[in-house]
């Protein structure tokens, strides 16, 4: 890790694109003094339809220039793709620095699931990720995850294109079967890519009220805690109210006016972003 890192230098998040502001979303409500440096890979998205070579090669870029030109104290890999390709090359590249990724919601899913019939929807590089073989296997015989990978929705939601959005949202979710409560029925839908919080309104109105969407925000917020406070980088909280929209800084290496929408429509803010070639 970089030598002038303290508790007050900032936290480093990436995603593919504007997906992993859901995972921001969370970090920003668990750590409210924290300040964030927040990486959009637009230029070389999307990751979920490309080989593991391109998403490795691409999380290590990302990763050197938040550390080189930012000099981060944690680095959060806000998307599932790019944690289940490149988490464990970026933890043997930079063992000094905490890195937290993300990974589908299925042991929750499985705990909350009554009818222990669970629907993962998550981009076709994750589902066919070694690590998320893993993970399905651990959880053998505590549920029936019906698996679904969703060409195309995750770029949908980055052009905020609402009409292909729709359309992809009503052909997986009919491709995956029976939503319900009932028995045999899909009561619980793991959302297993940062960009797909951001269509949790379309999803329910597709199958039902009823139906528990699970995503994975949260939790990685809590571990970047728990590791902060472990390595004693942890930010004191300061008297004065700060705006926190204005602790965040936004870089994006495709075009900014993407991730400016995507602010405004999705976390109600406006920021300046700014076009790095890396």
């Amino acid at each position: 890790m970089h030598a002038s890192v303290s508790s007050a230098s900032p936290i480093g998040v990436f995603d593919s694109g504007v997906g992993g502001l859901s995972v921001l979303r969370a970090l920003q409500a668990e750590l409210p003094h924290e300040r964030f440096v927040y990486v959009a890979d637009a230029g070389f998205a999307p990751y979920g339809e490309r080989d593991d070579a391109h998403v490795i090669a691409r999380s290590h870029t990302i990763g050197d220039y938040l550390q080189t030109h930012h000099h981060i104290k944690a680095l959060v890999v806000a998307c599932n793709t790019a944690t289940a390709a490149a988490i464990a090359q970026l933890r043997s590249a930079t063992p000094a620095l905490p890195i937290v990724g993300i990974e589908p919601a299925l042991k929750p899913a499985a705990a909350l699931s009554k009818t222990k019939v669970v629907g993962v929807m998550a981009t076709r590089g994750t589902l066919n990720s070694e690590k998320f073989a893993t993970l399905l296997a651990s959880l053998h015989g505590q549920a029936t995850f019906v698996l679904q990978p969703c060409d195309g929705l995750a770029d949908a939601i980055e052009h905020a294109d609402a009409t292909k959005i729709i359309a992809a949202c009503a052909r997986y979710t009919e491709a995956m079967g029976r939503f319900g409560i009932e028995s045999g029925e899909m009561d619980t839908l793991v959302l297993g890519c940062t960009h797909y919080p951001f269509v949790a309104t379309e999803l329910t109105q597709l199958v039902g009220k009823e139906i528990i969407l699970l995503e994975g925000g949260a939790p990685v917020a809590r571990r970047t805690r728990t590791l902060l406070e472990k390595n004693g980088l942890l930010t004191p909280p300061t008297p004065s109210i700060e705006n926190q929209s204005q602790k965040t800084t936004f870089f994006t290496t495709g075009a900014p006016d993407l991730l400016s929408f995507a602010l405004l429509q999705w976390l109600h803010t406006t920021a300046s972003v700014e076009t790095i070639r890396s």
